[in-house]
């Protein structure tokens, strides 16, 4: 009984004492913010077909139907297009936003309001990466997603805290008043009311205590709510993720031409999945290759969640399966669906690869730098003295100091 009370208060105290994966929290925000950025800004052109007031699915049949099924969004506030234009802009501001870090608990908020109201305004223009998308843009919104990587932890190691300068304030004061109108017309439902008011309540609290009290009482019980509900929403991540290999894989094996390893074949023949016609065919005019790829794919998806208490294991089928949605993007034409994957197996990353990865690419830039303020020498004179050394911390020191 000692024993199992001593690992169980270790177990509590690393849940609720720090946030797990701040590199792999990381690295998911910035995935899955800059597919859905490059996303928007590609299908600029045609935004109004696809989420606005020109396309098919009409703004009554898009009410009806969120009536239904109590799904959110903001776009059925208005159908007048500068209204859209308006929500579309954000959508690409709160996503280049949560994409540097940049106040990124008011970004992330945004961004899910951002994706939640264009997947629900249009639901038959999705896929199965947009679905991926529409649930990790709520999990988000429950992690520490910004403490390496970011502006917000640039801003916390040179003024002190994350909070610091006025924007925040703003930022929450501009998304109360949105939040007060659609409260007041009666636009949300109450389950979302009640979720969008705690947000609004606890980050105010968060933000007052951060100014009053940095080091106080107050700020440990947030710190500690704080992490319980990061490292809750990082498992939610990764359970997804499991599920959805997992169910991937086995339903393939019920399928006939999984089982006879045709499956890959027939898409390869089709002119919406060819945006490379000569590789298609150069791929499907092999037939063992075609076989080891169907028997391959459904293999590395039904085993990946029984591997993650095996390391090396768990890393070999995480490779294979980062490429395999490499080739889907490549073969197959979907590259946003490749990328929002490849963002969800990001959770699975080792650590020391990925503070190795960071350390290596802050010493790129330090080195860049250096050149671009190199003086550039005279001609005629002499050769100018060296720079002098930089006082600030090494960048592996930074990257330390960034996860908190």
């Amino acid at each position: 009984m000692r024993r199992a009370r001593a690992a169980l208060a270790r177990a509590v105290a690393e849940v609720s004492g720090r946030a797990l994966g701040p590199y792999q929290s990381a690295v998911v925000r910035i995935g899955f913010a800059g597919t859905w950025l490059f996303f928007l800004l590609r299908e600029f052109p045609h935004r109004a077909e696809l989420y606005g007031p020109d396309g098919p699915w009409s703004q009554e049949l898009a009410q009806r139907l969120l009536d239904s099924n109590g799904a959110f969004t903001v776009l059925t506030w208005s159908g007048s297009a500068l209204w859209f234009e308006t929500v579309y802009a954000v959508a690409v501001l709160a996503s280049a936003g949560l994409l540097l870090g940049w106040r990124t608990r008011a970004t992330s908020v945004v961004f899910m309001i951002g994706v939640l109201s264009l997947q629900n305004r249009s639901v038959f223009m999705g896929d199965g990466g947009d679905n991926v998308i529409h649930l990790v843009a709520i999990y988000l919104v429950l992690t520490r997603c910004a403490q390496v990587w970011s502006l917000d932890a640039r801003r916390a190691r040179g003024r002190g805290s994350a909070t610091a300068g006025a924007a925040g304030p703003v930022l929450w004061g501009v998304l109360g008043v949105v939040f007060a109108y659609g409260a007041a017309t009666g636009r949300f439902s109450p389950g979302w009311l009640a979720a969008f008011a705690a947000v609004w309540v606890v980050c105010g609290l968060w933000w007052l205590v951060d100014r009053r009290e940095p080091e106080g009482e107050g700020r440990a019980v947030l710190d500690v709510l704080a992490n319980l509900l990061h490292n809750a929403g990082m498992l939610v991540i990764t359970a997804e993720v499991c599920l959805i290999y997992a169910t991937a894989g086995w339903y393939k094996i019920q399928g006939s031409r999984w089982q006879d390893g045709t499956a890959l074949y027939y898409p390869l023949g089709l002119d919406y999945f060819t945006p490379w016609p000569g590789l298609s065919a150069l791929l499907a005019g092999s037939g063992t290759l075609v076989m080891l790829l169907s028997y391959g794919t459904v293999a590395v998806q039904v085993a990946f969640p029984f591997t993650l208490f095996n390391r090396r294991i768990k890393n070999v089928l995480l490779v294979l399966m980062m490429l395999e949605h490499a080739g889907i993007a490549v073969l197959l034409g979907l590259p946003f669906f490749s990328l929002a994957m490849i963002a969800a197996d990001a959770v699975f990353l080792p650590t020391g690869f990925l503070v190795w990865t960071g350390a290596r690419a802050a010493a790129l830039r330090a080195a860049a730098l250096r050149v671009v303020r190199r003086p550039e020498r005279s001609p005629a004179g002499p050769s100018p003295a060296p720079p002098p050394p930089e006082t600030g911390l090494r960048p592996d020191a930074a990257l330390e100091r960034g996860t908190g």
